[in-house]
C-alpha cells in the first residue's frame, strides 16, 4: 500500500471565514475551514471541479479589510475542497513557529 503524500506544506490555520470565490461554476459564498499562506480548504456541498482556477475574496485580519487572491482547486472531496495560491500570502507565514490571529465571523460585530 502506498502511502499517503502530504498535501499540507505549510501549516495552517482553522477558520470560520466567509468567503466569495468564482469558479467556472460560478460565483458562491462559503465558509473557509483552514487558511494557511499557501492555500485553504473551503467547506461546501457544491461541485468544483478539480484544477481549475478560482478566484477568492474575503476579510483575513479585519472586517472591513477584504483581501483578493488567486489560485488553483487542488483537491475535491464530498465535504468541500481544497485551494492552492498562486502566490503565499506573506502576512500568514509563521513567526516563531506561531501562525498570525485573523478575523472569525463569529467575532463579527452586528
Amino acid at each position: 500500500m502506498k502511502p499517503k503524500p502530504n498535501r499540507q506544506k505549510r501549516s495552517r490555520r482553522t477558520s470560520y471565514i466567509i468567503a466569495e470565490y468564482t469558479v467556472k461554476e460560478g460565483t458562491h459564498r462559503d465558509v473557509i475551514k483552514n487558511i494557511g499562506a499557501g492555500g485553504l480548504y473551503i467547506r461546501t456541498s457544491r461541485k468544483v471541479a478539480e484544477g481549475q482556477p478560482i478566484v477568492l475574496e474575503f476579510p483575513l485580519f479585519r472586517f472591513d479589510n477584504t483581501i483578493r487572491v488567486y489560485g488553483k482547486v487542488v483537491r475535491v472531496d464530498v465535504d468541500g475542497f481544497a485551494v492552492a495560491f498562486d502566490e503565499l500570502l506573506d502576512a500568514l507565514e509563521t513567526k516563531n513557529g506561531q501562525l498570525p490571529e485573523i478575523v472569525h465571523e463569529i467575532d463579527r460585530s452586528s
